[in-house]
């Protein structure tokens, strides 16, 4: 069997590991990331070339894009609960909604830069795979936590 068919039933299994231990959030965020870089690394097949390039992009964006959302968004959005809500007034809500809408705004263009710096490393064809693998990930690791939850 190739390495590229052996190392995502590696990567598979040993993410269950991460799931049942009960560390600190970063230490999962951590685990979380390292599993997704060899999972993407396996998708792409990078050259050494691409590889160099990319990863310093990648890595910076990932790390300011979950800035972004766990850090400002969320915050807006526990303000948001249905108490909070009936609550506040017209004023606060206004407020509320220009905060979001600036984040938004800031992802957006973190977005764009990235794209437009990726452009210049992979290949467009490489960049619709990575995008699909990245989706992959994402409901693999989605699917890995529900069947957690449905165990305990």
């Amino acid at each position: 069997m190739k390495i590229k068919n052996i190392l995502p039933m590696i990567l598979f299994l040993v993410s269950f590991s991460f799931f049942g231990q009960n560390g600190k959030t970063d230490e999962k965020r951590e685990k979380i990331k390292a599993y997704k870089v060899s999972f993407l690394t396996t998708e792409l097949e990078l050259n050494s070339t691409e590889a160099e390039k990319f990863w310093p992009i990648y890595n910076t964006y990932d790390d300011k894009q979950y800035e972004l959302r766990h850090e400002k968004i969320k915050a807006y959005m526990r303000k948001l609960d249905d108490d909070n809500i009936n609550s506040i007034s017209e004023k606060e809500a206004s407020a509320l909604l220009s905060q979001i809408e600036s984040a938004d705004k800031e992802l957006y263009l973190l977005r764009v830069k990235y794209n437009s710096d990726i452009k210049k490393v992979l290949s467009a064809k490489k960049i619709l795979k990575l995008k699909k693998s990245e989706d992959d990930f994402n409901r693999k690791l989605l699917k890995q936590y529900r069947d957690k939850a449905a165990k305990d």
